[in-house]
């Protein structure tokens, strides 16, 4: 059997070997990494709030006062984990989505993987996007259902497989992110909205890498469609810390009364959800400002790589630069933070074995020269 020691070296070997980067510092779009400024292009924090001194100087002040900065929760929720702000963003959270209700979990991992573990079950089934977030596919295996994952984005194969098996089960989920958080492209929601209504299915979609980045006005790309349950996190283009489901009030009971990860957390401290709702109602129109700036770069990084002959799927901010061996993709990276840009390399099991790649993640403050520095030094490497 071999130890633990014996794998690590295995995975140096085929340069899988994974490292927490030492980043020292953090000034709006850039880190401070080994003593050097480099241009963050690894960051999921879209609109760059989480690093905008101005905002945090501002809610501090409006609410160093009140009862509701407190930087513990102490507990979890059920217990005595829970007020009024809470509640508050959890409504906030279910008018944005057009839901009933909204519950917040810890993280989107934990918010994912309570919500298809406890509603899904022996006897019910799951049909999985191939390429669907870890969380979704912990989820699926926590729940003992059975599941089949159908090839990416492809709702031909999606639909054999509910006419194959869908009459075979008591409850059928179909469940997909919005924007995928590898390749960038997005899912065809009006197509998985009309399978799960011939196909008696629930369908759940994954917001978190479109949720304030490029949807309309923070509601989600799955707004106004008949989706039955939406999940978003608030550590990505809002600049915070946390997740929420939302769904009608049934199935936001059953997830108070059954998920795990929920039931037996410690909830959020309070001064988090205190900064999350106030993003949400008091500096909305910064936020559609951010994400103005964030869809033109966005337009023109497509555009160029379109003319500079670069292929990619990507339909949003993600953009993949794939290089396919693990490597190669190392080395690249290497040589991009010597060049002043931190865009870290992306290995299996994150993605597919011979896809390694830069998972370049726009943001809103960069400028689109930099970009195409970029793009222009790895178009000649690969």
């Amino acid at each position: 059997m071999k130890d633990y020691q014996t794998e690590l070296d295995e995975l140096k070997a085929k340069n899988s070997y994974r490292q927490i980067p030492e980043i020292t510092e953090k000034e709006g779009e850039y880190v401070i990494y080994d003593g050097k400024k480099l241009l963050n292009l690894s960051s999921n924090d879209y609109l760059n709030l989480s690093t905008n001194d101005d905002l945090a100087k501002e809610f501090m002040s409006s609410f160093m006062s009140s009862n509701q900065v407190q930087f513990s929760s102490a507990s979890a929720r059920l217990l005595s984990g829970t007020s009024a702000v809470y509640r508050d963003l959890e409504k906030v959270i279910a008018d944005l989505l057009g839901k009933d209700a909204a519950l917040i979990f810890n993280t989107g991992y934990q918010c994912n993987l309570g919500v298809i573990s406890s509603l899904m079950g022996k006897g019910d089934i799951i049909f999985c996007d191939k390429l669907n977030h870890a969380s979704i596919i912990d989820g699926m295996k926590l729940s003992e259902a059975n599941f089949h994952r159908y090839k990416h984005l492809d709702y031909d194969h999606l639909e054999e497989l509910l006419k194959k098996y869908r009459s075979k089960y008591d409850k059928a989920l179909i469940v997909s992110e919005s924007v995928f958080s590898m390749d960038g492209d997005i899912a065809d929601i009006r197509k998985l909205v009309e399978l799960k209504q011939k196909y008696n299915a629930i369908l759940m979609i994954d917001e978190a890498h479109a949720f304030c980045s490029i949807d309309d006005d923070c509601a989600g790309i799955s707004a106004g469609l008949d989706v039955d349950i939406v999940t978003v996190t608030f550590g990505k283009a809002l600049g915070s810390f946390g997740a929420a489901v939302a769904a009608n009030k049934t199935i936001i009971n059953f997830l108070i009364n059954k998920a795990r990860s929920f039931i037996f957390s410690t909830a959020i401290p309070p001064v988090n959800i205190a900064w999350t709702k106030w993003l949400l109602t008091k500096k909305r129109e910064f936020i559609n400002h951010q994400k103005h700036k964030l869809a033109r770069l966005t337009i023109a990084v497509h555009k160029y790589m379109k003319s500079a002959d670069m292929p990619t799927v990507s339909e949003s901010q993600i953009i993949p630069v794939v290089i396919g061996d693990d490597a190669k993709t190392v080395e690249v990276a290497e040589q991009l933070k010597k060049l002043g840009f931190f865009a870290l390399p992306i290995r299996p099991p994150t993605v597919p074995p011979n896809t390694s790649r830069l998972r370049l993640s726009l943001t809103a403050n960069i400028e689109f020269e930099e970009v195409r520095t970029l793009l222009d030094y790895v178009n000649n490497e690969i």
